[in-house]
């Protein structure tokens, strides 16, 4: 297979490098930190068929969409690529914070596949991965950004799903809990729930291999945030001020 991550620098996009390293499959790694995917290559040159690196920072979409008209069709795309702001509900955000992670959660995600869709279109055989996140479903006001660009994220990811399922495109909607990484070491609070990269990555890969459209764990932290969705707002207040 053909696979373009991004993010593939370090945390998810660099373990679903190694789990996807193997004879059969052509890398396609993107980032902006040259020599974190250098690294990683030379890690994984031994164990894939080839692998390319792509430098450049997501937020440069006329640079990213030059780049990426020099690729092949591709079978899978992993949209990984994602940044926070950390928890803190102690001051509002800047527009400038604000929009910056818009430009990287949200709209990096579209210029890579304003790109690509079209060669996958022609083959109509692949895979477009989004990893969201568990925060999408309920917001708490320490991280009212990150959650508003995955929920705005679930929304953008729908509606590329129906619209080329006719052309054999499969869509898949990834929402993970709290996974080691350099977003989840921002914070100062106790995770529930945390998960081990290679072991999260794990999990997200047979999700991807089973074609699950929606796939969010781990399964007792969904449920318990599902719940929360349910009850009244007038308890779901109460729940947010104790927490």
């Amino acid at each position: 297979m053909k696979i373009l991550i991004t993010g593939a620098s370090s945390g998810i996009g660099a373990e679903f490098a190694r789990q996807y390293a193997s004879s059969e499959n052509e890398l396609y790694l993107l980032a902006r930190r040259e020599d974190k995917l250098q690294k990683l290559k030379n890690e994984l040159s031994q164990k894939c068929k080839s692998i390319t690196l792509i430098v450049v920072d997501v937020r440069d979409f006329k640079l990213l969409q030059s780049k990426l008209q020099e690729l092949p069709p591709l079978d899978m795309v992993i949209l990984n690529a994602g940044i926070s702001l950390g928890h803190s509900h102690k001051q509002i955000p800047t527009i400038e914070e604000f929009k910056n992670l818009y430009d990287v959660n949200v709209l990096s995600q579209h210029a890579v596949l304003e790109v690509v869709l079209p060669k996958m279109q022609e083959q109509r055989s692949a895979k477009v991965v989004f990893i969201s996140s568990l925060s999408s479903l309920f917001t708490m006001p320490s991280a009212k950004v990150y959650a508003s660009s995955k929920r705005a994220l679930n929304a953008y990811a729908e509606g590329i799903r129906y619209k080329y399922a006719p052309d054999g495109i499969k869509v898949i909607t990834i929402l993970p809990g709290f996974i080691k990484s350099e977003l989840t070491d921002k914070n100062d609070f106790h995770m529930p729930f945390l998960l081990e990269t290679d072991e999260a990555v794990k999990q997200m890969r047979e999700a991807i291999a089973k074609g699950k459209e929606f796939y969010a764990f781990p399964l007792r932290f969904y449920l318990i945030i599902k719940f929360l969705t349910l009850l009244p707002k007038r308890v779901q207040q109460k729940i947010v001020d104790r927490f």
